[in-house]
């Protein structure tokens, strides 16, 4: 009897002290989703730069984030946007026989793609104001839209050669600030850059910076 008396009141002891265990997770946010709005600054990046030379045009990017907790102050962060990109190139001419600059032709690209970001997010314990984070990771990315224009025109036209997929290397910091129990403002900045060939022509590299803004519920 002494030893059923002792293994009950050990299972009632369980269940009692699971659930606070649970509650305790739980008010640390271990799972947070979001909606976000980034704008962004891109440009593309030639090894050959004394024929082409971009210049850095504003974008942006919305869709949805997911930060997933699998240790006190350590994340998963995934989600997806939708992220549509602005540049401008100068290509340089030349004469075949003196080898000085002929004319230059400047076109507008305009790349959009579905970005999944794969990252770790290190965030700080939450004070009465929020929680500070660095971030860390890549992206994988496939273009849904290639666009290019020249600068005399307002026609935009498929781009030629252009590749589907991009991956990306992201580093980040940034804070969450806290609304409610249940909601939270998100400020950061993010450098993504891009290390997979974005179009034939100049095998130029894509890279950007963004202005993070969101809402994590």
């Amino acid at each position: 009897m002494t030893k059923k008396i002792a293994f009950f009141s050990l299972l009632l002891s369980f269940l009692f002290v699971s659930p606070s265990h649970a509650q305790y997770y739980y008010n640390e946010r271990n799972l947070s989703l979001g909606l976000v709005f980034n704008p962004n600054i891109g440009w593309l990046s030639y090894s050959d730069s004394d024929v082409y030379k971009s210049d850095a045009k504003f974008g942006y990017a919305y869709g949805l984030l997911a930060d997933i907790g699998f240790a006190r102050n350590y994340f998963f962060s995934t989600g997806l946007t939708i992220n549509t990109l602005y540049t401008d190139v100068n290509s340089m001419m030349y004469h075949a026989v003196s080898s000085t600059p002929s004319a230059t032709d400047t076109k507008n690209f305009r790349l959009q793609y579905v970005e999944v970001p794969l990252s770790i997010k290190l965030k700080t314990n939450e004070g009465n104001l929020g929680r500070f984070y660095g971030q860390f990771g890549f992206t994988a990315g496939v273009k849904v839209s290639g666009k290019e224009k020249f600068d005399n025109t307002n026609k935009y036209n498929t781009i030629s050669g252009d590749d589907i997929f991009r991956l990306g290397l992201i580093i980040g910091t940034g804070a969450e600030w806290r609304v409610s129990n249940s909601l939270s403002a998100v400020t950061g900045v993010t450098y993504n850059n891009g290390f997979t060939r974005t179009m034939k022509e100049g095998s130029p590299k894509l890279s950007y910076v963004s202005l993070n803004l969101g809402l994590l519920f």
